[in-house]
């Protein structure tokens, strides 16, 4: 209890900074075993392996797009939830997502395993690249339901007052995918599906923790059985409050396939894999903004549900700060070591030279992009989903998809990686707007309910 009420009392510069750590460990740990994987694939198979595993990335995509329409949809209202002291209802709603996210896993699955090949073409998988890819894909669509599980559920061990369980469990992960890497691509010779074995595996332990914390002593919130039995009402308030995140994940599945289709017209298959890296990199690099997002997300939920306003603007001021900053850092580092960085996952002298030019332009509005990010999870953490499905497709369909169809048209290559910071560049001014106007509105309901 008393890290529940803690949400609402500490100061927020160290409720952020407890929160945000542990998630941030947990993420950053997460995407170093996604680099740690396509170093890996592009020593132990070669730049055709990278780009096998970009073509898939977009299917990728839509699994986790699916995954956190139930994981974020129900750790916001969770949050809301235990704010309002209304405990009984907050489990509902996890025996309600687990059993939605295992339904989507195994339907989703099944489709996409259906229409595997001609999925895989039109996202650009070339006839060499094909085998590759279907290799890859079709393991990982196989354990999808770990994927769901783990990954879905743990963001409401973090909503609960856990952070640091929540973290251990992204670290456990990783660290077997790590392990078992380099010994089903190298030891065992399983080359690209070895990749996906291992990654399937890590999920699957992970999913086992969450499962078995949930059910243990050590969760206030408990998974039972009564509780999954579907409740209509439960499940679209899920929906709704993670359409959010589900539909930009959606519109980064599309962007992702667009851009493929568009690096083989310009730049072929070493294009492709030079895009993977940069991808890679990318979110290597956003990672500790979105561990601060979702550090911040809890403090600003539980806040807003006891109508703290005060202490919900101060959360987003802070955290926006905080999220800046790292940007900012981030940036410095990939202009002053970018070929190093692409080195890394490869010794191909062309990837390494596309690759390092791409990355430099491509992340050359990364310093703004933390606020972007801490705006948009402050209208999910407040319950407004549709503000936040704004902001987050403003980047990826309003300005992305336009400026990606017709500036390489002009100018080639060089026009596919100007797509990324003009889209970051106009979304953040959307941004700005909306979260300004929201919590100018905030400060007239807290001057109205004050006495």
């Amino acid at each position: 209890m008393d890290d529940r009420s803690s949400l609402g009392r500490k100061n927020i510069g160290t409720l952020i900074w407890d929160f945000s750590v542990p998630a941030i460990t947990g993420m950053l740990v997460n995407a170093l075993y996604n680099i740690v994987d396509s170093i890996f694939v592009g020593h132990g198979v070669g730049a055709i392996g990278l780009a096998a595993v970009t073509i898939a990335f977009p299917i990728m995509i839509v699994l986790m797009g699916f995954g956190m329409l139930v994981g974020i949809g129900a750790t916001t209202l969770v949050s809301i939830r235990i704010g309002q002291k209304r405990l009984s209802d907050a489990e509902k709603i996890l025996g309600n997502a687990f059993v939605l996210g295992l339904t989507f896993a195994i339907s989703l699955s099944a489709i996409l395993l259906a229409f595997l090949d001609p999925l895989l073409v039109a996202l650009g998988a070339e006839e060499a690249i094909l085998p590759y890819a279907r290799d890859f894909t079709n393991l990982i669509l196989c354990g999808s339901v770990f994927m769901f599980t783990g990954f879905g559920l743990n963001n409401i061990i973090r909503a609960e007052g856990s952070p640091r369980l929540a973290m251990m469990t992204m670290i456990i992960s990783a660290l077997i995918n790590t392990a078992l890497n380099p010994l089903f691509i190298f030891g065992l010779g399983l080359g690209i599906k070895g990749s996906a074995l291992a990654t399937v595996i890590s999920q699957a332990v992970s999913a086992v923790w969450v499962v078995a914390h949930f059910r243990s002593r050590r969760s206030f919130l408990k998974l039972r059985r009564a509780n999954m039995v579907p409740d209509r009402h439960i499940v679209a308030r899920i929906v709704v409050m993670g359409s959010s995140a589900f539909f930009m994940q959606v519109a980064a599945s599309i962007v992702a396939g667009l851009f493929n289709n568009i690096l083989i017209v310009y730049g072929g298959q070493t294009a492709v894999a030079a895009m993977g890296i940069i991808s890679r990199v990318s979110m290597l690099t956003l990672m500790p903004v979105f561990g601060i997002s979702q550090g911040t997300q809890p403090v600003i939920g539980y806040n807003y549900g006891a109508k703290n306003y005060g202490r919900v603007k101060e959360a987003v001021v802070k955290g926006s700060l905080a999220a800046t900053v790292v940007s900012v850092i981030g940036f410095i580092i990939i202009e002053l070591f970018d070929a190093h960085i692409i080195r890394l996952f490869s010794s191909e002298s062309d990837l390494i030279a596309l690759g390092a030019a791409g990355l430099k332009i491509f992340m050359a509005m990364l310093p703004i992009i933390g606020f972007q990010v801490i705006g948009s999870s402050f209208f999910q953490a407040i319950g407004k989903p549709m503000h936040s499905l704004i902001l987050s497709m403003s980047r990826q369909l309003l300005i992305l998809i336009p400026v990606l169809l017709i500036l390489p048209r002009y100018i080639g290559l060089q026009g596919v990686w100007l797509a990324g910071p003009l889209a970051d560049f106009g979304s953040t001014l959307l941004t700005a707007a909306l979260v300004i106007h929201q919590l100018k509105k905030l400060t007239s309901i807290e001057e109205e309910i004050q006495p």
